[in-house]
């Protein structure tokens, strides 16, 4: 039923305080804290003191009476169980985002080729960033995951004691982000951290690195799709990025234990090293550090410089990794040589889809069809493995998706 002819209901005197409810912002229908209305004045000095107008603060915190209790509850959140290996990389590195970088690489070639002469850095890494962080943009449109940036990291700089010194140094640089006129705060959203845009930047990371790339006179990370891959390929390129040069190679080792650290490709040959598709190193020189992120039985790499500048743009050898495998995917070479340990036959994202679309039909999954096997989905094939009386192991394997397609 419409809004309009749910109010004709209504007495008059309700339903003239139901539509003056209805035309306030969200945050301002919800109950007002006194405690974070006092904090929000309270930091209005500490924002002028840093160069923000009283003009420009009165406005990002218009309507914004109480914090976000969804931001809190992302903060808190702890997973049930450490995502193995395999379904870190699943998750990331799959047919569709493959697929749909090629194409974009496509749609988008000018500029990409535009961003590669100014910063240098390899389109298809920025690609593979692109579908990492917001899945082509896909999530920008989703008000459930990107939220007021000014409320979110307000929330976290009044409520959250581990992220004060975080919320309070994030909102003044996005405070000054509104200042500079290249968003308005309508449009200053991000992800329950602050993340924002296309390519998910934080305030301070914005500043230091954000440009305009399409020369419209803002650094629009957020509706412009030259300025957010221009701006990943700016903070690469400021931390080093080497421009012609990969992240890192698969290779094979021997059975015996090899130093740690860092070493140049040729010594790691002499040690029997070698590259996975039988092909030579290019450059005997380069130093490299080996990684398995899945232990000895998994696959194995020696990561270059590159791949040290990836984790600038997060700090994680898995994020890493799965950036270079995406990308260069995305650049037409084959997967890995020796994949992931896996305890079940694998399947691709659109049979994780048609797999979470039965189990949402069986009443076993309430999560999003997205593809993506997390904690959710995990759970809901446990359910169901329970109830169709076989062995309890969770995994989206093909073996289940049969199971669920023969019921």
């Amino acid at each position: 039923m419409s809004s309009s002819r749910q109010l004709s209901k209504l007495p008059p005197i309700f339903a003239l305080v139901a539509i003056c409810l209805l035309s306030l912002p969200l945050s301002a229908q919800e109950a007002a804290d006194p405690g974070f209305e006092k904090w929000v004045k309270d930091f209005r000095k500490t924002a002028l003191k840093n160069g923000i107008s009283g003009e420009v603060y009165d406005r990002a915190f218009k309507g914004i009476t109480s914090p976000d209790q969804w931001v809190l509850d992302k903060a808190s959140y702890q997973p049930e169980f450490k995502a193995p290996v395999w379904q870190y990389f699943d998750n990331r590195v799959q047919k569709r985002a493959v697929e749909r970088g090629k194409k974009e690489k496509e749609k988008l070639q000018p500029w990409l080729d535009k961003i590669e002469q100014r910063f240098g850095v390899n389109p298809n890494i920025l690609l593979a960033i692109w579908s990492v962080e917001s899945s082509y943009g896909g999530i920008l449109d989703n008000q459930n995951v990107m939220r007021s940036v000014i409320r979110s990291l307000a929330t976290l700089a009044y409520a959250d004691p581990q992220r004060k010194k975080f919320g309070r140094q994030q909102l003044l640089s996005a405070l000054k982000i509104l200042q500079s006129g290249d968003i308005d705060e309508s449009h200053l959203t991000g992800s329950w951290a602050g993340a924002m845009g296309h390519t998910q930047f934080i305030p301070t990371s914005y500043q230091a690195y954000a440009v305009d790339m399409d020369g419209d006179g803002k650094r629009d990370i957020w509706n412009s799709i030259p300025d957010a891959l221009g701006t990943a390929a700016s903070l690469l390129s400021n931390n080093g990025w080497r421009k012609g040069e990969t992240w890192g190679y698969e290779v094979t080792i021997p059975d015996r234990k090899l130093p740690a650290g860092k070493l140049t490709i040729g010594e790691w040959e002499k040690l029997g090293v070698k590259r996975a598709n039988g092909e030579p190193f290019p450059r005997k020189s380069d130093k490299a550090e080996l990684k398995l992120p899945d232990g000895r039985g998994g696959p194995a790499f020696l990561m270059l410089k590159n791949f040290f500048v990836i984790k600038r743009y997060n700090n994680s050898d898995r994020y890493a990794t799965a950036i270079g495998l995406l990308a260069d995917q995305i650049g037409g070479a084959p997967g890995l040589v020796h994949d992931w340990k896996r305890p079940f036959t694998r399947i691709d994202s659109a049979q994780v889809e048609e797999l979470q679309k039965l189990l949402k039909d069986k009443g076993f999954y309430k999560g999003e069809i997205d593809g993506k096997a997390g904690s959710g989905t995990r759970k809901a094939i446990e359910a169901f493995e329970k109830s169709a009386g076989v062995d309890v192991q969770g995994y989206p394997s093909l073996e289940v998706l049969e199971l669920l397609q023969s019921q």
